[in-house]
């Protein structure tokens, strides 16, 4: 059994200049609102839930991402209502939200 039951990873890439990033997009407040709004859940720790910063993962022109694990599905979003609706569908009921993913 995996330590986690769900690792997600969220892009927080920060490129210098002009170059296209997931942190231009609000990467990092909306990576701490999820890890924030699952840790109010009482969904976070060992066999639950964890909610990570990632480096680069190579898919800037898709972006903002998050890649969440076991399942590695990978979606992009734009505010807090497609962080909640990840949570909400994937996290908790198990069901890919198709209109988020990549």
């Amino acid at each position: 059994m995996s330590y986690y039951q769900h690792h997600v990873f969220f892009c927080t890439n920060q490129r210098e200049g002009d170059a296209k990033c997931c942190n231009n997009f609000g990467a990092q407040e909306l990576r701490d609102y999820a890890k924030q709004r699952i840790k109010s859940l009482k969904l976070s720790g060992q066999r639950k839930i964890r909610i990570n910063n990632a480096g680069c993962l190579d898919r800037c022109d898709e972006g903002p991402v998050i890649v969440i694990y076991p399942e590695e599905t990978w979606y992009t979003y734009i505010d807090k209502d497609d962080i909640d609706e990840i949570i909400d569908e994937h996290l908790i009921k198990g069901n890919i939200v198709e209109r988020l993913k990549i």
